[in-house]
């Protein structure tokens, strides 16, 4: 089943901010989450690479929300690597005090952290800049807003 053919699915999926939904939206979540690792640089380089083609493949089915949720798995990688960059073992706030903790960039692995989390990035930006995947975007959009109004109208008659 994918959103392409099963238009209630289609509907009920919500761009969101940033990464939101990533881990929620199913057939698509189990599809990409086991391509999404950034442990090393060169693991990183496989997972972004393997995300994008999913991306396209997603492009060529005409599939907006596959595209978008690979989007979110991409930015993903990027943040999440970020993170292990900044803060050692990736923990950004105290677990007692709910204080975000002081960044750090000489622990070990920084570095690496820090390339992978570029490699994710310029896939991201690849996938924000994509031409197919604005437009599909923009149509989906149109397309949700009047689902959305046509429910409203279907509830308020009954």
């Amino acid at each position: 089943m994918s959103a392409v053919t099963d238009k209630s699915l289609r509907m009920s999926y919500r761009i969101g901010r940033g990464e939101q939904g990533v881990l929620t939206f199913e057939p698509y979540k189990s599809s990409l989450l086991p391509l999404w690792r950034f442990r090393t640089v060169d693991i990183a380089r496989q997972s972004s690479k393997e995300l994008w083609a999913r991306f396209e493949e997603y492009d060529r089915e005409g599939d907006f929300v596959g595209m978008d949720m690979a989007r979110k798995f991409i930015q993903m990688g990027m943040t999440r690597a970020k993170r292990y960059a900044n803060h050692a073992g990736g923990r950004k706030y105290d677990k007692k005090t709910g204080e975000e903790l002081e960044k750090s960039s000489t622990h070990r692995d920084a570095k690496e952290k820090l390339e992978a989390s570029e490699i994710f990035r310029e896939v991201w930006q690849r996938c924000r800049d994509h031409k197919g995947y604005l437009a599909r975007k923009e149509g989906f959009l149109k397309e949700q807003r009047e689902w959305d109004q046509e429910q409203k109208n279907n509830k308020d008659e009954s």
